[in-house]
């Protein structure tokens, strides 16, 4: 596959051109997306990823195109798993909703100019030794593990405390409040780093893990440099868009990591028998080839596809899915009722509580198994329904609102997901947004 100096400098232009566009018109100025604007701007940028491979097919051929597609499914896949962990890191720093589009747009440009510096590495390890796919191959077999292990274990770990956080802790002066979206501050008359530039750095540290897992598993799919760097750009492009657009269907990818295993366990396991293949290790075979199997680039995207469908219909509809689908529900329809202002109108209240009665009608066919399972504290949890239930009673009997809670923390907990208790900027230890099951970890 021949690509010209001209369709390189084009594509890189291209890249560089829609970044700068979302910097200037849709981040400049503060605001939380609504659903339309994630939308339309999601669809935007998967045509224009779509699009991109109708090109390689026109340019290069059907086995091309297939590579890019198998790619860019792939890392779409893995940047989908990594907004768990911003989740998390943004949850831990606070981050204002208005401002988390700016904090994912950084993260979203560092990994790009971090993963395209692994890819030339990679790339220029490849085409001088051929052993590098055992390495590569062995390190999505043990990504593979560790993502099954997670989900298999209770331990919990704190994605927003990484090396890079802490190193930025202790030698750059911090202050524990923001000042809008401002990286710099003065503080006790000396200029401070601001939570929002610290929850940057936590972002880009764990960009750079997220890498070192990302270009093995696409480098498993195609050797192609030009399509390594095209899909895993158009990967990232339109994330930020997606996050705000999925937000809370996030939640219910109980089985991504589930997902992901399989996939990155499949890949490793085509890269070992594509070294095998390609062999000039002594120690194997006496340096020759090894006659094995090799996975064609249509069975790869087969696989891939096939197990991300079964993935998120298992997560929406198998009965832990719609357990967690009615639980977390109903808990984020009575945090918000009892929370609602005192002047909040009739409508808004009953439509809460008609929206609470639905799920609640629902809950007799929870399992016991689930309800154990997903629950935290079902004493917490149910404190909460009898706290909303109490003031919906007390507004139809009198006619006025009653006074809001303040935060209902102890109900953060109630539903069970991947509790990670992690600091805020000002280092309270507060539980993060409960989580269906995906442990955050990926490539």
């Amino acid at each position: 596959m021949e690509v010209s100096l001209t369709v390189w400098i084009v594509t890189i232009a291209a890249i560089v051109g829609l970044l700068l566009f979302d910097y200037v018109f849709h981040v400049r100025k503060a605001h939380e997306p609504q659903l339309r604007e994630a939308a339309i701007w999601s669809a935007i940028y998967v045509g224009l990823a779509l699009l991109f491979g109708l090109f390689v097919l026109v340019e290069w051929g059907g086995r091309y195109a297939g590579e890019y597609y198998a790619g860019y499914i792939t890392e779409k896949a893995l940047s989908v798993d990594n907004l768990f962990v911003f989740l998390i890191i943004m949850a831990s720093f606070k981050v204002p909703r208005a401002d988390q589009q700016k904090v994912l747009l950084f993260g979203i440009t560092f990994a790009l100019v971090a993963r395209t510096a692994l890819i030339f590495v990679g790339a220029g390890l490849i085409n001088q030794f051929a052993w590098v796919f055992y390495l590569f191959g062995l390190i999505l077999l043990l990504t593979a593990g560790s993502l099954i292990k997670g989900e298999l274990s209770d331990a919990k770990h704190d994605e927003a405390d990484n090396f890079v956080v802490r190193l930025a802790k202790r030698f750059i002066h911090t202050t524990d409040h923001y000042d809008g979206d401002k990286l710099f501050t003065v503080h006790n008359g000396k200029r401070a780093m601001t939570p929002m530039l610290l929850v940057m750095v936590a972002i880009g540290g764990t960009d750079v893990l997220f890498a070192l897992d990302s270009i093995p598993a696409i480098f498993g799919l195609t050797q192609q440099t030009y399509l390594v760097f095209t899909a895993v750009a158009f990967s990232l492009m339109g994330l930020r868009q997606l996050y705000f657009l999925i937000d809370g269907l996030l939640d219910r990818l109980i089985y991504l990591s589930w997902g992901l295993a399989i996939i990155l366990g499949f890949i490793g396991i085509k890269l070992i028998l594509h070294a095998l293949h390609e062999n000039n290790l002594g120690f194997i075979n006496n340096g020759e080839h090894v006659e094995v199997v090799e996975v064609s680039i249509a069975l790869s995207l087969t696989v891939i596809v096939g197990v991300l469908v079964i993935t998120v219909l298992a997560s929406l509809f198998s009965p832990k899915g719609r357990a967690l689908r009615v639980l977390n529900g109903l808990q984020t329809v009575a945090e918000q009722y009892v929370t609602l202002p005192q002047d909040a109108s009739p409508e808004e209240r009953q439509k809460l509580a008609d929206k609470a009665a639905k799920y609640q009608r629902q809950m007799p066919k929870i399992s016991d198994k689930h309800r154990e399972e997903l629950l935290e504290s079902e004493k917490h949890f149910h404190e909460l329904l009898d706290r909303a239930r109490g003031k919906h009673r007390e507004f139809e009997r009198t006619g006025v609102g009653p006074e809001p809670d303040v935060v209902p923390a102890p109900e953060a907990e109630a539903i069970r997901g991947e509790h990670v208790e992690t600091q805020d900027a000002a280092g309270t230890t507060t539980p993060d947004a409960p989580r269906g099951g995906s442990t955050g970890h990926s490539a």
